[in-house]
This record gives structure tokens, sequence and C-alpha cells, in this order.
């Protein structure tokens, strides 16, 4: 071969992916497009002919992370493009940043693609550049995020996600089940059910059917929820809002066809604080349908998140959140402290700013009340059986414990399973467990 006929060497793009499992599915997408255009990955941005950088919007914390990141892409590298939720703003990057090459907002996957040709083009090989064909996931290979919409038509006063993302916009149901076959195939053993608003779902575009199959399935939460339980993997639900139809999806949850698990983010139970938030405000009403829900699916487990400090919050309305979490036993919680973000309707209510000061404090005595309700409820895992997915290898020779989750934990935000196995376990594998001992957030057992 002449030497002017030797393959040039396949241009290298450094990624950082910041933000929420959505933003993930993003830079998946980009990093599918890249891969299959013959671009490498590389693991360190010196060296790298470029850096692209998938940024967060939606706190004040998460935007400082974001120019914190973009900052180090230019300074260990010189060339860096800037995507995601803070794209929506670039004023905010390009005035402290005039240097980057561009900046493009969320979901805009085909302008990311065409800056980074234009800072190195690509070197493209179809005999030599693989992808698979479930795409380049930037999870571990046996769970996969699978986004079924985009945006969001609430209006939470504390949220500027419709203005960052903008309205909802539902893939077809067809389009959904489709790559959720291909990751099964792939060997995806769990699904992880994302968007804004989960529960609207379809609603936009008015639960038109799309052909599956030998079917026509609806593009609606509960029709999508049936059909995804038929694929054989675990499905777990994220960021579902309370509404009433949620209710049809209990009953696939009770006939094992998706996991028992629902990530509700409530954000409170103080009625003055929910209608300030513009959430829904009838708190007793609420215990009322967890209970139901329990009645018809005893192995429901509830994660959520909450936000304490919204201007305006009492002691009183504290007290209130503290004795409702005592009520509905939620199993996995987080809380935030109040920020104020830019563009948010909150900051406009006229409502009194809660001290920093009192902010830390409630902070602090919501994680110890949900520290009780957790470990309260894990004591009643002692002794019982439970299915766990692995993560980490571990059993056999070797005699580490392997590291794992319940049908009650998501990767990453909740518990984890620490599993004792004569044999060696991979991760993937869907053991059996006999719980021996618990804390307030993990459990230990023996695989059977």
């Amino acid at each position: 071969m002449q030497e002017d006929q030797k393959p040039t060497a396949a241009p290298r793009v450094s990624f950082v992916s910041l933000g929420c499992p959505k933003a993930l599915v993003d830079s998946e997408r980009i990093v599918t497009r890249l891969r299959a255009e013959g671009y490498e990955l590389a693991r360190r941005h010196e060296g790298a002919d470029v850096v692209v950088v998938n940024t967060c919007g939606f706190l004040d914390s998460a935007k400082a992370e974001s120019l914190e990141a973009i900052g180090a892409a230019l300074a260990e590298n010189g060339k860096v493009i800037v995507t995601g939720c803070m794209g929506a703003e670039p004023e905010a990057i390009s005035a402290r940043f005039p240097d980057v090459l561009a900046i493009t907002g969320p979901q805009q996957y085909e302008t990311v693609v065409e800056a980074v040709h234009r800072a190195v083009a690509p070197a493209h090989d179809p005999f030599l550049d693989l992808v698979p064909e479930q795409g380049v996931k930037l999870t571990p290979r046996h769970y996969a995020y699978l986004k079924i919409s985009e945006g969001c038509d609430n209006s939470c006063s504390f949220c500027i996600i419709p203005h960052l993302r903008g309205p909802l916009v539902s893939r077809p149901a067809a389009d959904v089940l489709r790559e959720a076959e291909k990751l099964v195939r792939a060997g995806v053993k769990e699904l992880l059910v994302i968007s804004q608003d989960t529960s609207a779902y379809g609603r936009d575009l008015r639960y038109a059917e799309s052909p599956f199959r030998d079917r026509n399935v609806r593009t609606r939460f509960l029709d999508l929820a049936k059909e995804l339980g038929e694929l054989g993997a675990w499905v777990r639900l994220h960021y579902v809002y309370p509404y009433p139809h949620v209710d049809e999806v209990i009953a696939l949850m009770a006939a094992g066809k998706v996991l028992p698990y629902l990530d509700i983010p409530f954000q409170h139970a103080a009625p003055n604080v929910l209608r300030a938030m513009k959430r829904p405000a009838n708190e007793e009403k609420t215990l009322a349908r967890i209970k139901s829900w329990r009645d018809a699916c005893p192995d429901l487990a509830l994660r959520s998140t909450f936000i304490v400090g919204f201007p305006g919050e009492t002691e009183e309305d504290f007290e209130t959140l503290l004795q409702w979490l005592d009520e509905a036993e939620i199993d996995r919680a987080g809380a935030f402290k109040y920020e104020p973000v830019a563009g948010a309707p909150a900051n406009d209510l006229g409502l009194a700013p809660v001290p920093d000061e009192v902010k830390e404090n409630r902070w602090k005595r919501f994680m110890e009340k949900q520290q009780q309700v957790s470990a309260r409820l894990m004591k009643r895992k002692i002794g019982k059986r439970l299915h766990v997915i692995i993560d980490e290898a571990g059993g056999g020779p070797s005699g580490a414990l392997a590291k794992g989750r319940t049908k009650a934990d998501a990767p990453e935000i909740d518990g984890s399973a620490f599993v004792e196995s004569r044999r060696p376990l991979r991760p993937g594998d869907v053991v059996s467990i006999k719980v021996e001992r618990a804390d307030a957030y993990d459990v230990y057992g023996s695989a059977t």
C-alpha cells in the first residue's frame, strides 16, 4: 500500500453527559450517530479532536456544574461544542466562554453532529465501522433507559423544563416498542421507562394507534406498559404523575407484567405549598390512593422527590410534610433545598423566601425522618425471598459479595442488594435471595 493510500485515523470525540437520565438518552443518540459515522470515543479530553458537553440547566447548581465542565474541557482541549438544556439560553454560555465552537439546545441531535463535522470531518469506512442494531448505550449492557416522549405540558411554578425542552411530544407506541425489542434482543434485562411526564404519554397524539407486529397499539401509558410487559424484561416506570389512569397500571404490577415500582415526584404534602407550586393540592386524597394501590399490589415500592424551603413554606407546612411521610411510607425519597431558577414563575409569586439556614435545617430533618421510615420498611424484608438483578459480579470461589438491586431499586438512585452465592454471579443475572439482614437502604442475603 502506498503511503498516501493508508487509511486516516478515526477522529476522536470526548463526551461529557450531565444531568438526568433523559439527558443521558440524548447523549446516547448523539454518540450512536457519531459512531455510525466512524468517530471514536476518547476517554480523556486531552488528545481528542473535539469535546461535546451535554449540559444540565434545571437548577443554578446544575448550571454551575455545567459551566465548570465547559471550562475544564476548554482548558484541556480547546475545541468544545455545548449542547443540552443550558444550550437553550446560549448567551449565558457565550458570555462566559466566547471560544466555544457551537452551542445547541436539548434534543438538537442533527445540529450537534453538524457542529462535530465542522470541527473534524468523519473518516467513515463502512467495512470497519459497525454500530450495534440497538445503538450505542452509555449504561451497562443489562439495563437501558427507554425515552418515550420529549418535553412537558405542566406549568409547575418552580420549573423551567417546558421552556428548555418544549411541550410534550410523544413517540408513537410502535417506535418505542421496536426500540425496546432491539434492546432486549441485545441482552438488556431491565428497561427503565423515562420522560418528563410518563403518565401524559400520548395525550398530544390523541392516543393514536400505530402498527406493531400484527396489531395496532395505542400511544397510551397503559397500552404501552402492557406491551412492554410482554417482552421478557423487567419494566420500571419513572417520572409518573398520579393521574387517575395510573390506577389501571397497578393491576399490571400485581400481575407481574411490570415491576411493582412507581417513581412519582410528589414534591410536597402541605396544601398551601402544593398550590403555590401549581401541583395537585389534596394530600388526603393522595394518601387514600396510595393505600388503594398497596391494597391492590402489596409489593408496590414508591420513590419520590421533595422540595424543602419553597417560598412561603411555614414550619407548620413542613411539619405536615413530615407527618405525611410517616403515613405514606414512601420507600425511597430524596429532598432538594429550593433554589430560585431564573425564569421560573415561583420568583414572581410574592412569597417570602425561606432563609438558607432554615432550608438546611429542614433538609436535615426531612432526611432523618425518611431514614426512619426507610429503616422501618426495610426491616419488614428480613426473612423474605426477593428477586435481585446483579450489577457487579461476585460469588463463587472469590467469596466476594455480588452487588445488585431488588425490584424496589432503580440504578444509581435507590438502594442495593449484597448477595452471597456459591456460584459466580455476573451482571445481568437475576437471582432469588433470602434476606438475612437490612439497614436503612440496603439488603443482604444469600442466593438460593
